[in-house]
């Protein structure tokens, strides 16, 4: 049973929707494969395609015929060297490699918190995505229906269907300060893909985007680090509040993305219970001494 025929059979609940995140879990990876890719390098694009290349290619993630959604972070009307959305080259050139590696669709979507037209205009994402040939539509109000998220905390909420019937998940997120929760990477990005009222999962951010996450369980995550949001997050508004890294880090270990991703703020991850919860629940690696992390700079 593929990935999208058998998320339509969670939606309908059953005995499968609790089996989801075991059944899509990734195979074990060969050896050769570190568990992270960390670029630096000056072009946006070419440190992404690196880090791909680094952990297989993308023929390892995408296979002839996917229907990939890809999810930046779109969620604020700020230009990019503001650092409150996903870089555009960065997506860019994600899309491009889908594609290359015969994915049927490309998706690039967010459920916005500013206004969408405005958000993927002036992010910049809306018009590179599209010329690298992938679909940028905007959320579907009639496309969200509740789900059974079966977490910890969270038990089930309304899910944008796009991403659940899509056969693979690209998380693309930028590291950035919250003012809620320290700092929002890859974990957090997945209140993107689900319906309003999210301000309601504030009162247990933590927990909610740990299980969300677990529910997704995206193929690739693909952090960018390019330049960063230090301070005033999730939002921003000014230059002086971002940093400039050129980094970008990829893997299949959400959780490890973003324990190295609280290393850019100076936050040991332990002291990020998100971190703790997901490393507790086995979903993903903190300690970066049991990583495999190849660097390189391009």
């Amino acid at each position: 049973m593929d990935r999208r025929g058998f998320l339509k059979d969670m939606a309908l609940g059953g005995l499968l929707a609790g089996l989801g995140p075991k059944l899509m879990a990734q195979a074990p990876k060969p050896a050769k494969w570190p568990d992270l890719a960390f670029i630096q390098g000056d072009s946006p694009a070419k440190i992404t395609k690196e880090a791909v290349a680094v952990l297989g290619g993308m023929t390892r993630f995408v296979a002839k015929g996917d229907v990939v959604m890809i999810k930046p972070n779109i969620g604020w009307d700020r230009t990019p060297e503001m650092a409150a959305c996903t870089n555009p080259e960065v997506v860019k050139a994600l899309v491009e490699m889908c594609l290359n590696a015969g994915a049927k669709k490309v998706v690039v979507m967010d459920n916005t918190t500013n206004q969408a037209q405005r958000c993927y205009m002036r992010s910049g994402i809306q018009a590179a995505a599209k010329e690298a040939g992938a679909d940028v539509p905007y959320v579907n109000e009639r496309r969200i229906k509740k789900m059974a998220i079966k977490g910890e905390w969270l038990k089930d909420w309304d899910v944008i269907q796009d991403f659940v019937e899509a056969d693979k998940l690209i998380n693309v997120p930028i590291a950035k300060h919250h003012s809620l929760c320290r700092v929002t990477i890859g974990m957090k990005n997945w209140l993107g893909a689900i319906g309003d009222p999210r301000n309601q999962l504030h009162q247990r951010l933590d927990q909610a985007e740990v299980d969300l996450s677990a529910f997704f369980k995206p193929t690739l995550t693909v952090l960018d680090a390019y330049r960063i949001l230090v301070r005033n997050g999730p939002q921003g508004g000014r230059l002086s509040d971002t940093k400039l890294l050129k980094t970008v880090v990829a893997g299949v270990d959400y959780v490890a993305i973003d324990a190295l991703g609280a290393s850019f703020f100076d936050i040991p991850p332990a002291e990020l219970p998100f971190l703790k919860l997901a490393n507790q629940r086995g979903l993903g690696e903190i300690n970066p001494e049991k990583l495999r992390i190849e660097k390189r700079t391009v």
